[in-house]
């Protein structure tokens, strides 16, 4: 167990031992009532009566009066499963068994539903209800049936919008969970895959599930995830960033620790190469840990095409990625303290066009960048029919007026509208937003400094990238430590059949996922063509 979270245990023990002081007792588990009307009474309010909790009440047998209730809430439950399997059901069963109680009766008989249970306290009741299960009561029962019929109003499946590619599949995931547990198990039909489910939130009970597959992802990794999650202690999960923020290992960085997506066909080959996906209801974005820093630059579509052209789209990643960083800052150190490095021509050039320019460069390109960055933020949030058009316009507008008022200089634009553009081509939005942040501490140490200032600061980032964790997995693997057999799947791609080997430090003992001798070995093709010519030529003769 990790100091982490050890020190989360230690905290929550603490927590309840403070209120166990303050009350005497742990707090009981209240039972529920047997009279029917006490529990539809209790229920309402609970719920305030609010309206959108509908309760049926229904005979079963040929008693008199109702004697069964059904409670379920209108739109996160599915109503025709409500109607056909549980209402339609009851009413039309009118055999009586003295001999058997109710419940029974309901449970065995009736109630025409795959997942039912039984349940014996409030707590877990209003769990069940608030999930959008329907629950069942009966009258005379200390007890209560929870029958699955979750549904309601969702968004369909479609192709995802932050992770495009040109080849691969389409869909994508929603915000219901159990659609995307769905769409992951679609993809990996093996028994080993094993969900866990856990509710987090004392006010909101979100559904939380993590997927791993079993004897391909390491124990103690898995463990060490559980650990995290149960120790969050928060009155509210909205999403799958709030779950990010508790369990990263470092805080104080602007690199994520953890890979998020919406892709099904990401989730699953990073399961199989022994990561584990956590799955959160009401987003459509699954986290994915450990996370190392090349899987940023790494697109699902590189594994669907050439292993050459994934390795050169790869090397212009981490071209742009190093662009997006320094480009600025190159150029505030050439125009301030290394001239020489330019062009004669160039250097004329330059220099006329910053003659009416009363700024340093320094000054210059953060005038820049905060505009673009200004530009960048008013296109998303505005709508989609205005955004792309004010992007579009502002910085053609703004990047023309401040040219000739000789506020900026034109080669400024130029290198800055390079920048933007090769930090929209970086394929992971975390990692190009952190190298938004980290542009501006280098063009503050080129203005210092020099190119002294630029390395400087790469040498800087180098050593706090070394320095990152991922669940114990250091951040820059398999480069730094070197773990040989596992560089075909980083900046260069190796083709499939040459990647016999699952990451050392994510996966299990199941580590090999290649047969033997399966490079391709297609006859001579020579060979064939001359078979083919002479066997025609006998036809002929």
């Amino acid at each position: 167990m990790s100091l982490f979270s050890l020190s989360k245990k230690m905290k929550k023990l603490k927590l309840q031992k403070k209120q166990t002081q303050q009350t005497g007792h742990p707090q009981p588990v209240k039972a529920i009532h047997s009279a029917l009307q006490d529990q539809i009474d209790y229920i309402k309010e609970k719920t305030g009566n609010s309206t959108d909790v509908n309760i049926r009440k229904l005979q079963l047998g040929d008693g008199i009066g109702p004697n069964v209730a059904v409670v379920f809430i209108e739109g996160i439950a599915d109503s025709k499963a409500i109607n056909d399997f549980i209402i339609e059901s009851t009413m039309n069963h009118r055999t009586v068994h003295n001999s058997r109680p109710l419940f029974e009766i309901l449970l065995e008989d009736v109630v025409a539903l795959g997942d039912v249970k039984e349940i014996t306290d409030w707590e877990n009741l209003f769990l069940s209800l608030m999930s959008g299960e329907s629950i069942i009561l009966v009258d005379g029962s200390h007890k209560a049936l929870s029958a699955s019929t979750r549904g309601g109003e969702q968004r369909s499946i479609q192709e995802p919008s932050s992770q495009v590619t040109v080849r691969g599949p389409r869909d994508g995931f929603t915000e219901s969970i159990r659609t995307n547990t769905a769409l992951i198990r679609r993809r990996i039909q093996n028994p080993n895959l094993w969900m866990e489910n856990m509710k987090i939130g004392s006010v909101t009970k979100t559904d939380v599930s993590i997927m791993y597959i079993k004897g391909i992802a390491k124990e103690d990794i898995v463990q060490e995830v559980r650990n995290r999650l149960k120790s969050i202690e928060i009155d509210s999960i909205l999403e799958s960033g709030y779950i990010e923020q508790f369990i990263e290992d470092e805080a104080l960085t602007t690199f994520p620790t953890l890979y998020h997506t919406e892709r099904p066909d990401m989730v699953a080959g990073n399961l199989l190469e022994g990561r584990v996906a956590i799955v959160v209801n009401g987003t459509p974005f699954v986290l994915i840990a450990p996370a190392v820093f090349i899987q940023f630059f790494q697109s699902v579509e590189d594994y669907y095409g050439r292993a050459d052209i994934a390795t050169a789209l790869r090397f212009l990643r981490i071209l742009i990625f190093f662009i997006s960083i320094i480009a600025p800052a190159a150029y505030i150190a050439i125009t301030t303290f290394h001239q020489e490095m330019i062009p004669t021509q160039l250097l004329i050039a330059i220099a006329a066009q910053r003659e009416t320019v009363p700024f340093p460069a320094l000054v210059e390109a953060l005038i820049m960048e905060v505009s673009f960055e200004i530009l960048r933020e008013a296109g998303v949030r505005m709508p989609r029919a205005v955004g792309s058009a004010i992007s579009i316009v502002g910085a053609l507008v703004i990047g023309q007026a401040a040219v000739q008022a000789g506020i900026v200089s034109p080669a400024m634009v130029i290198v800055v509208a390079i920048t933007a553009i090769a930090n929209f081509a970086t394929p992971a939005f975390a990692v190009a937003i952190s190298s938004r942040l980290i542009r501006f501490g280098f063009m503050f140490a080129a203005a210092t400094f020099g190119f002294y200032g630029i390395i400087l600061g790469v040498i800087i980032l180098a050593v706090h990238l070394c320095s990152l964790r991922s669940f114990g997995v250091p951040y820059l693997t398999p480069m730094a430590p070197l773990i040989v057999e596992n560089l075909g799947d980083t900046i260069v791609r190796l083709p499939l059949w040459a990647q016999k080997k699952r990451p050392r430090l994510f996966s299990s003992e199941l580590e090999n996922r290649v047969g033997e001798n399966q490079k391709p070995q297609p006859p001579k093709s020579k060979g064939m063509v001359n078979s083919i010519i002479e066997k025609g030529d006998q036809d002929e003769n």
